[in-house]
């Protein structure tokens, strides 16, 4: 493991300007390649250290943000799925608040593009939408970035304790409003 970390660390050195500019392009190709957000974030921690691995991870995931904002509106057929997607997880009538998807967005396993779909849904307008993604992705490349090299020591005991944590900020954080349309409440069978 330290000889395959050593020549990581070799690469990175030799490449240059080219290895944040690839990693930053990396987090855009992710989402193709079905790789968790967390683990990439992860790998910039390590490869250039807390500082510029938060701010290499930002820009990727903002720019992976951007670039889903853009393209859910032409895949219909995704659109759909994401839809149902997030009626089966959060219900039909909830919108998730933003601080609801900061948490989230610290829990491995939650969709990365189902909580950009909840944002989009929550306001459709671009600059807001913007707004939203980097007040949701700052603190999830932040955490993973800084503290992913003590993640991987944690216990299972540890782990399940985070995330009961993280379950209670979100119940927490949720929006207490739930508004039902006229015609759906009375809606005949």
């Amino acid at each position: 493991m330290n000889d395959q970390l050593s020549l990581l660390f070799v690469m990175v050195e030799t490449a240059g300007i080219l290895a944040p500019i690839a990693f930053i392009l990396f987090h855009v190709l992710r989402q193709f390649l079905f790789i968790p957000v967390p683990l990439v974030c992860i790998t910039g921690g390590i490869l250039f250290g807390s500082i510029f691995g938060s701010i290499f991870s930002i820009i990727g995931l903002m720019m992976s943000s951007i670039l889903f904002y853009f393209l859910i509106s032409r895949m219909p057929k995704t659109h759909s799925k994401l839809s149902k997607l997030k009626k089966r997880w959060f219900g039909e009538y909830r919108n998730l608040s933003v601080g609801q998807v900061v948490v989230l967005r610290l829990i491995p396993f939650i969709h990365y593009h189902l909580l950009n779909f909840c944002l989009i849904e929550r306001n459709r307008s671009f600059h807001v939408y913007l707004k939203n993604s980097w007040i949701t992705n700052f603190p999830l490349a932040i955490f993973y970035t800084v503290f992913g090299e003590f993640i991987s020591r944690f216990t299972p005991s540890m782990i399940l304790l985070i995330l009961f944590s993280l379950g209670i900020l979100v119940f927490i954080l949720r929006e207490k409003v739930t508004i039902i349309k006229w015609k759906e409440f009375f809606k005949t069978a």
